[in-house]
């Protein structure tokens, strides 16, 4: 061993043999509390940090009789807060701190965490730091045993002055916090008393931890008697019927001369500094606040009547994070375009799904803004529902209605939950995708165009009934549009129709589009662009109007679904349906309101569809994922039961255009 160490492990130990030499000598502690943490071996790192540090205290004490420290990191750092009494003079309270930093060694042996308390000084040391922490938890109490008379009124006219006194402690500023007074009770008994935070407090908690113990005496036994005072780790407050404080004089102003040319320095350099990141932060506050409110604004103009107050749609950040559990990746359920979505729990134990958006995701305020505009205004079975919105700083988040059974593709492209979707089910599925965009395209106050209509988008509650969700990218028309052109090319690949593929025009007949390739994928159970039947590896659309040509229609049928020939009619009346939507020229596609129809009904006769659009193969074949990938990617999913064969991108973005 070096013999620096050796000389420094020496001096230690004979510091802590000394402090048990000293124990007949020091005055009996107040109040000792010794924690459950566990002890320290001796000769340990622990302990020789907490030697150190306890040695320090009373000769790093301030004036104003407060000091905290750590030493060591991890599980060897040893951390401790000191306070004297407000009225303590600094050599009295120096002494105070020395008496007890060995004292409360002693009288908790081998310990890793104490509290104790002489009447002018308190000491908690621990083995976890301290220093940062809020904990206003009452450590002790003590009392008068005699009776205050009239103790109602007693007990009256002591908060009273309490209260008052709370505020001038509250606000002592940083290096002190402690205030003291007296006032007259009942039978003209004046009552003396004082408060007291440690310094490091803000002024709010100061105020709150006080609170809180004074919220202790119904608990305490000086309750009604003529004295008596509660001791915390962070605050404390005593009273007695006689004086037992001395005034605590102002301080003095500064000695003239150079510190007063000093001060006159930096008052000049530091008001108009602090004046300008004051004002700066002003107008922040208040641009941030015009932005929130004028979306509020948008939000009743565009509901209307459905709500009464703005208020119902806003959340509080902090509920939001506590729902989440601070957002943990216990409770995340998927990760979005713009941004994980996790599980929360309100404290009405309503269960919720948080879309929180990332900073970076390249949605701006304007596409969330959208979506809470749009969402909000939807009410329908077969979509999501918004229940509300959180804009705090940086923070934007969405909360909707939490659907239980996941989302399509989930169960759609996995071998074992697949058999859970047999023909009633998938039927269900496709008839209220169908009501779902109908009611955006026509039936909603607003002509909605969804625009990243895809399984992953479709989700199913416990009764397996489909809810359309994330409308990021949705786009709002007034009455007499019926198409749009954009620059942005953003959504899914594979799903979008031909002409906002590669020229940026979309309309309702683009949701027909997705709409059509959905239902393919729900009657085979494969995906569009990772498409495998036997030898065949390519595209589904190409394969579903191959077979049509060929009246093969069965060899598209997910293997699961084939039955009877009544089964097998109502699944290719789907198929021709789905060919009719997926057609390459916009025009020839159907409506929303056709396709209903069409699918409700037993003997309303089809049009014959035409060549589908196969533009996968043309302009766009870079950004999608070339199809000789499949045989390895589908080859790995096979081993892989929850595996996702994801196309490129999963961009969504909002644009909006009220009516």
């Amino acid at each position: 061993m070096p013999i620096q160490k050796w000389l420094l492990f020496l001096i230690l130990h004979i510091h802590l043999h000394g402090l048990i030499l000293a124990q007949a000598q020091l005055p009996d502690l107040l109040y000792s509390s010794c924690g459950g943490d566990g002890n320290y071996t001796e000769n340990s790192t622990y302990q020789n940090n907490l030697i150190s540090l306890l040695s320090s205290l009373s000769s790093n004490i301030d004036k104003y009789g407060f000091y905290n420290a750590s030493i060591g990191q991890n599980s060897d750092m040893a951390s401790a807060i000191v306070l004297c009494r407000g009225d303590v003079e600094l050599d009295e309270c120096r002494s105070c701190v020395n008496n007890i930093s060995q004292k409360l060694v002693q009288s908790c042996p081998n310990k890793k965490e104490a509290f104790g308390s002489y009447d002018e000084c308190t000491l908690h040391y621990s083995n976890q730091s301290i220093i940062d922490t809020r904990s206003f938890s009452t450590q002790f109490y003590m009392f008068n045993t005699g009776n205050a008379s009239k103790p109602e009124e007693f007990n009256q006219e002591l908060r009273k002055l309490l209260d008052s006194l709370r505020g001038v402690a509250a606000n002592g500023g940083p290096l002190r916090k402690y205030a003291s007074g007296n006032a007259t009770g009942p039978d003209f008994q004046t009552i003396y008393a004082l408060v007291q935070c440690t310094p490091d407090l803000s002024p709010q908690d100061c105020s709150d931890c006080l609170t809180t113990t004074f919220g202790d005496m119904p608990n305490c036994p000086c309750n009604g008697k003529r004295g008596g005072r509660i001791i915390g780790t962070r605050c404390n407050f005593r009273y007695e019927n006689s004086r037992f404080f001395e005034d605590v004089p102002l301080e003095a102003p500064p000695p003239s001369g150079k510190d007063d040319k000093t001060a006159r320095t930096v008052i000049i350099v530091v008001v108009p500094i602090a004046a300008i990141v004051i004002l700066i932060g002003c107008i922040s506050v208040i641009l941030m606040r015009r932005r929130k409110w004028k979306m509020v604004d948008e939000i009743q103009s565009i509901r209307g009547d459905d709500i009464s107050t703005t208020e119902s749609l806003q959340y509080d950040f902090s509920k939001i994070r506590a729902a989440t559990d601070n957002f943990s990746n216990a409770n995340k359920l998927g990760q979005g375009g713009f941004g994980p979505v996790y599980k929360g729990k309100l404290p009405n134990g309503q269960e919720v799904a948080v879309k929180r958006l990332s900073a970076d995701s390249g949605q701006g305020d304007l596409e969330f803004k959208n979506e809470v505009l749009l969402v909000a205004r939807l009410q329908h079975r077969n979509l999501v529902r918004l229940l509300g919105f959180c804009l705090d700083r940086t923070e934007r988040l969405l909360v909707y209605e939490f659907v239980p059974n996941a989302s399509l593709d989930q169960f759609l492209f996995d071998q074992v939950k697949r058999r859970q979707l047999d023909w009633e089910r998938r039927s269900k599925i496709i008839g209220g995708v169908a009501r779902g965009i109908l009611y955006l395209h026509e039936d909603s106050r607003l002509r909605i165009i969804h625009r990243d209509l895809k399984a992953s988008n479709v989700l199913l509650d416990v009764e397996m009934n489909p809810k359309i969700s994330d409308f990021g990218m949705a786009r709002l028309f007034t009455l007499d549009e019926t198409q749009g052109n954009t620059s942005r090319i953003v959504g899914t690949y594979g799903y979008m129709a031909p002409e906002y593929a590669m020229n940026g025009k979309f309309s309702v007949k683009s949701d027909v589009f997705s709409f059509g390739v959905l239902v393919l994928e729900i009657l085979s159970g494969q995906r569009n662009t990772c498409f495998i039947n036997g030898e065949y590896v390519g595209n589904l659309l190409s394969y579903a109007w191959t077979n049509w040509r060929k009246g093969t229609n069965t060899n598209l049928i997910d293997p699961m679904l084939r039955g009877s020939t009544k089964l097998v009619r109502d699944i290719t009346k789907c198929i021709h349906i789905a060919l009719l939507c997926i057609q390459e020229n916009a025009a020839d596609r159907p409506t929303m309101s056709a396709v209903v129809l069409m699918l409700s009904s037993l003997s309303l006769s089809l049009s014959v569809p035409s060549r589908p659009a196969c533009y996968m193969h043309n302009d766009v074949s870079a950004k999608i994922q070339p199809i000789q990938e499949c045989n390895s990617r589908l080859i790995s999913e096979s081993n892989r039961p929850a595996s996702i064969c994801l196309s490129q991108n999963e961009m969504s973005v909002t644009e909006l255009y009220p009516r």
